[in-house]
């Protein structure tokens, strides 16, 4: 016989703080479904109640990161530096600038394959992709129709942590190529 009494269903005012709590013991970014079956509501109720908590946050220390499938709390990037001064880390390794370019491919155009990433840099990217997977800033997001079933990348929790970010809507827009000028010769 267990001791557990079941679970009432939260308020609409105590919602967001519920999934506070939940998200707050999870090692693990956890998807929308699941925090939602967890308390026993809708998904667009969750979504409601975890934008909420997001606005709460905003004067805060915490974040509120979400990547389009997953949520977890972090730190505001602007606290980073007391937080590294009081773990005593340093700032991690940095990237090269050809991951870099990777990582900024994957994050503009995922989900996308390694094909689609060596077709815009026009060099092979597979040592860049496997330390960027490697480093948890990205993970396989299934495979593309292709031929041979190629798989996709997208970016990751991590990503958003590392570059201080709550979504890859947030990401600030590319910017606009120039156009070639048209000369006119005369005749």
């Amino acid at each position: 016989m267990s001791d557990q009494r079941p679970l009432r269903t939260p308020s609409a005012n105590e919602l967001p703080w519920v999934f506070e709590a939940i998200l707050f013991v999870s090692d693990e970014p956890q998807p929308l479904a699941a925090l939602a079956r967890a308390v026993g509501v809708s998904e667009a109720a969750a979504r409601k109640a975890l934008t909420q908590l997001a606005a709460d946050y905003e004067a805060r220390g915490l974040r509120l990161l979400e990547d389009g499938q997953k949520y977890q709390l972090g730190a505001a990037p602007e606290y980073a530096p007391y937080i590294d001064a009081f773990l005593g880390t340093g700032p991690g390794q940095k990237l090269s600038r050809a991951a870099l370019e990777t990582l900024t491919i994957i994050a503009y155009r995922q989900p996308c394959t390694r094909a689609e990433i060596e077709a815009i840099r026009g060099v092979n990217s597979d040592r860049h992709v496997a330390l960027l997977e490697q480093r948890g800033l990205i993970e396989q997001a299934g495979t593309g129709d292709g031929p041979g079933r190629p798989k996709l990348y997208r970016t990751t929790i991590r990503f958003l942590e590392h570059f201080g970010i709550r979504s890859p809507k947030d990401l600030p827009p590319l910017p606009e190529e120039p156009q070639p000028e048209v000369v006119q010769a005369e005749i």
